[in-house]
């Protein structure tokens, strides 16, 4: 006889939705990072320097210092959409100057943005195309 069998009913049907909440939850602050909700509507321009660069899951990023001396955070698309977009690890290193178009933080304390392109010395590295607007 299984532990789980030595239950009962009302106790085995605790335990089922007890860890279905524990896991929906776990995930929830994962789906809220991955998507574009905690991001503006309006696309904007951060023009800067890279500070320095990770290519680390979830997102890639790069910290961007912008012409005012404030740092950005600026998240790339997910690993496999930015090397589809042609950016690596070695595309760019620090001191780069770089153009990054996205969407900015909804709270504008927060220099964060979540780019569609990147720019490079004339390059386009397209993590999101599908997202791109035209200015």
């Amino acid at each position: 006889m299984t532990r789980l069998s030595l239950l009962s009913p009302i106790s085995r049907r605790s335990l089922v939705w007890l860890t279905l909440a524990a896991t929906t939850l776990a995930g929830a602050p994962v789906i809220a990072h991955h998507g574009w909700s905690w991001a503006e509507g309006e696309q904007m321009e951060l023009k800067g320097t890279i500070r320095s660069i990770s290519m680390a899951p979830p997102h890639p990023m790069l910290m961007v210092t912008a012409a005012d001396g404030k740092v950005w955070q600026v998240d790339l698309g997910n690993p496999n959409q930015t090397e589809r977009s042609g950016f690596t690890g070695t595309t760019a290193k620090a001191g780069d100057a770089v153009t990054a178009i996205g969407n900015r933080h909804l709270d504008k304390s927060k220099a964060h943005m979540k780019a569609v392109r990147i720019v490079l010395a004339g390059k386009n590295y397209d993590m999101y195309p599908e997202r791109i607007r035209a200015n």
